[in-house]
This record gives C-alpha cells, sequence and structure tokens, in this order.
C-alpha cells in the first residue's frame, strides 16, 4: 500500500511530546517520523521551521510552479501517484476541502511521483482536479520537501510562512483534512498575502 521513496527533508522542535528521536535541530525543517506515527503535529507555531522552496514543472504546461508562486497562503502539498490505489481514493477528497477553503487563503499543490506524464495528465484531467500538480518523475523536488522514509500519498499542511504544521503519512479524507486546513489558516499571521 505504501511504496519508501529516497529523499530527504528539513524540523526543529515539536511539541507533540514523542522524544528527541522526532526531530533534527536547524534552522529548516528535516522531518523524522516520531515512532511509526502517521499524522504529525507541530505545534506551538513558534516553533516550526520553513521547508526548502519546492518549484519543479507544472505536471499540465511545464512551466516552473512552486511555493515561491503562494507566498503568505497556506499550501497544503500532496505527494501523489496515479499507480497508487490510496492516492486514487483520496483525490475527490482532496479537490472537496480545495473547492472549500481556496477563498480562506489556502492554495493546494500536488507533487506527482514516479508517473508516467501522460497518465497523470489524464489522471488530473478525469478527476477534474483543479488544482497545479509538480510533475517530479525521479523525485528531485520530493527530495526538498519529504524524508527518507516517505510514503505515498503524504500530505503536508505548510502555515502561512510555510513552516509544516501538520503531515499526513498515508491517506487523508475530507471530513479529517478541512478543518485542520482551516484551523492552521486562521492562525494569526502578519506577513504578506497573496
Amino acid at each position: 500500500m505504501t511504496v519508501v521513496v529516497a529523499a530527504i527533508v528539513a524540523v526543529a522542535a515539536t511539541g507533540c511530546g514523542v522524544g528527541r528521536d522526532a526531530v533534527s535541530s536547524g534552522q529548516t525543517f528535516q522531518f523524522v517520523s516520531p515512532g511509526g506515527k502517521t499524522v504529525i503535529t507541530y505545534d506551538p507555531p513558534a516553533s516550526r521551521r520553513p521547508v526548502s522552496d519546492v518549484i519543479g514543472p507544472d505536471l499540465i504546461t511545464g512551466n516552473r510552479i512552486g511555493l515561491r508562486d503562494v507566498r503568505g497562503m497556506v499550501v497544503v502539498v500532496n505527494v501523489w501517484g496515479s499507480w497508487c490505489a490510496p492516492c486514487r481514493r483520496e483525490a475527490d477528497d482532496l479537490e472537496t476541502v480545495y473547492a472549500t477553503t481556496k477563498a480562506s487563503g489556502v492554495a493546494f499543490l500536488g507533487l506527482n511521483f514516479r508517473d508516467d506524464r501522460q497518465t497523470a495528465r489524464d489522471f488530473v484531467r478525469d478527476r477534474k482536479v483543479a488544482y497545479p500538480s509538480i510533475y517530479d518523475y525521479a523525485g528531485a523536488t520530493l527530495a526538498k520537501l519529504t524524508t527518507p522514509t516517505s510514503v505515498i500519498p503524504t500530505t503536508v499542511i505548510l502555515d502561512r510562512q510555510h513552516r509544516p504544521a501538520v503531515v499526513y503519512l498515508r491517506a487523508i479524507t475530507a471530513a479529517e483534512l478541512e478543518p485542520v486546513v482551516r484551523r492552521v489558516a486562521g492562525e494569526n499571521y502578519s506577513g504578506p498575502r497573496q
């Protein structure tokens, strides 16, 4: 059900009480899965560190897209592949949450991994996925976001400063994702918005 991928991400401290094995100190986010957890929350917000800039070719257009295009917005990053059964199951849920939260300063960004480009495009069109995805067959963009032992699908909710607030190392549902996205979108933020 999951595919192990090779990649590296950048975490500072977490308030979820999981011990020293959960984080690596530094100025950028470096995620380490604490004790096999599949949902990890990083609180308080002051303890979060930003991820590296995630940028790559748009799956459909080929134009370069990334986090810099959505500065000041909460970003839900979903790592997916059309070959992944849990990814197929959660696609409608992600689209539902995107549609209901985008007016609140929330952006979604897919990260398509290890997929045939035309098959991935067909998946997006067939499922009517309205938010963009970066095409990342080799995982170079993924290496800037996830972990040495990440799973597909993975969903990362970045706060308005593009610091991980919540990471799901499994498929999600709209019922569990939407309230968390709205909570992160409601956090106090004084930086620029786009």
